[in-house]
């Protein structure tokens, strides 16, 4: 049975790009893609699995889930978007991204929005949650442990618990996503 703490360094769930880690300067779509690729393809499933791609740039901008890019360079705040959208995209449909991202980006073109503090207080929250998960894993497999002695129960056991969890969490974000929206219907009433 794999133990929790392989579990967890395979997770990589401190894989983020915090904002000091996003260069100042404008990039181009390459670019983003080497900067994201260096932090993230440590979580990744397999070797076949990219982190980015240019269809996967494109399609975000033509389905507008960020502001509209310039002179085909990305900014800091292009990053700390597309970031957010890759953070999303394991647990969220692209519409429901949508639906989450357009405040922000609506905010970002239309006020003096601070997408900078805003971006700071989401990775502390995800620092927060490595740490809460990093206690609930390691629980859960303390668990089993007591369970079972057959090492290939022990595994579907966790598997099957694991997936549980997942899909409670991504149906409470579904449940806030659709909340969002109904709000943002009855404000575009009013």
């Amino acid at each position: 049975m794999i133990n929790s703490a392989d579990i967890l360094q395979k997770l990589a769930l401190e894989s983020n790009i915090r904002q000091e880690e996003i260069p100042d300067i404008d990039l181009y779509m390459d670019q983003v893609i080497q900067l994201f690729d260096a932090k993230f393809e440590k979580s990744l499933r397999n070797t076949e699995e990219k982190v980015l791609t240019k269809t996967m740039i494109n399609n975000y901008a033509k389905g507008k889930l960020f502001i509209p890019i310039k002179n085909k360079k990305y900014s800091k705040e292009h990053i700390m978007l597309i970031s957010m959208i890759y953070q999303l995209k394991g647990a969220l449909s692209i519409n429901d991204i949508k639906a989450i991202l357009a405040p922000v980006n609506e905010r970002i073109e239309t006020e003096k929005f601070e997408l900078e503090s805003f971006y700071s207080t989401l990775i502390e929250l995800q620092q927060k949650n490595t740490n809460n998960i990093t206690d609930q894993i390691k629980r859960q497999e303390q668990e089993i442990e007591q369970l079972t002695t057959d090492e290939e129960l022990k595994q579907v056991l966790f598997i099957s618990a694991l997936a549980n969890i997942s899909n409670a969490y991504r149906k409470a974000a579904e449940i806030l996503v659709n909340d969002l929206l109904e709000n943002n219907k009855i404000k575009g009433e009013k």
